[in-house]
């Protein structure tokens, strides 16, 4: 049995508390009522910027929580107001913040659910926390709104400890495809004869025991690498949409769209490309296939 540092094994019992599901279906649901738009889930998962929006986007309320303590500390005439100002910037900052992190939190697996619903309660204790400084301060009461927010600093650390170990540890919202461009070829390597693949049928096939998506439409063959890059969902399970340059494949597990001509993300929750390898017809019917540009 392995040996757990105590703070690994706290956490790795949340992971396993499943004492927890009730609680994640319900707000699951409650969250999927709340956003049942494509568009907007699409927006708050950072799809049009490229990039997961929430990590973005709480640099907002954090960095103005911090700075609203520093100022707590220094002994000048005038900080007090700023710092209430700060307390109040860092709560609306607060809202897409949490709306995004919401709407990436439901596509996540299980175990990940989990730590990351104990994560959100840290941040809404200390959220709360934060509006109740505010209105200390607001009252002149600014000894008790400097330490109710110091109070909601250590809950947002315990939080953010949470968030860090979905996000590294867990590995939610990082690129399940990352490891591509390492492990897939870069010279034309032979994948398979063009009579071998179902014209119009998504197959999984192995280029240098990687897997790779590959479709056949008549001559045309797309290879795309197989994992998805939101949680390595199988792509070569999913549905095709489209037609021509526009052909897309959604990912069976969550739903990310990815378009075959480039692996371009056309609906989240992935904000990543998706691998695409070039192909090679050779006159005898082989299929060769590499990463790269072209030659």
């Amino acid at each position: 049995m392995r040996s757990l540092k105590p703070l690994d094994a706290a956490v790795e019992s949340v992971e396993q508390a499943t004492g927890l599901d009730p609680a994640v279906a319900a707000t699951k649901k409650a969250v999927d009522a709340a956003l049942p738009s494509a568009t907007v889930r699409d927006a708050l998962h950072g799809v049009w910027l490229g990039h997961p929006l929430h990590p973005a986007i709480m640099l907002v309320p954090l960095g103005s929580w911090i700075s609203a303590s520093v100022l707590d500390l220094l002994p000048r005439r005038g900080t007090q107001g700023a710092a209430q100002t700060l307390v109040g910037l860092g709560v609306l900052g607060a809202v897409p913040t949490i709306a995004a992190g919401a709407a990436d939190w439901t596509d996540l697996h299980p175990r990940q659910q989990r730590t990351g619903l104990v994560h959100a309660a840290a941040n809404t204790a200390g959220l709360v926390l934060q509006i109740a400084s505010w209105r200390a301060r607001r009252q002149d009461r600014h000894v008790r709104g400097a330490l109710l927010s110091i109070a909601a600093l250590g809950l947002g650390t315990a939080g953010a400890y949470l968030g860090g170990h979905l996000a590294y540890r867990q590995g939610g919202g990082t690129n399940h495809a990352e490891r591509a461009p390492y492990d897939l070829p870069d010279a034309w390597t032979r994948l398979c004869a063009l009579e071998d693949l179902a014209d119009g049928t998504p197959t999984r096939l192995l280029l240098d025991d990687v897997p790779v998506f590959v479709l056949r439409r008549g001559r045309q063959v797309d290879v795309l690498f197989d994992q998805c890059a939101h949680l390595s969902g199988p792509l070569s399970e999913g549905e095709l949409t489209g037609s021509g340059d526009d052909v897309c494949v959604t990912c069976p597990w969550h739903g990310s769209v990815f378009r075959l001509k480039d692996g371009q993300v056309r609906r989240g929750p992935s904000t990543y490309p998706q691998p695409v390898l070039r192909v090679r017809v050779d006159a005898d019917d082989s299929v060769h296939a590499r990463l790269g540009e072209d030659d």
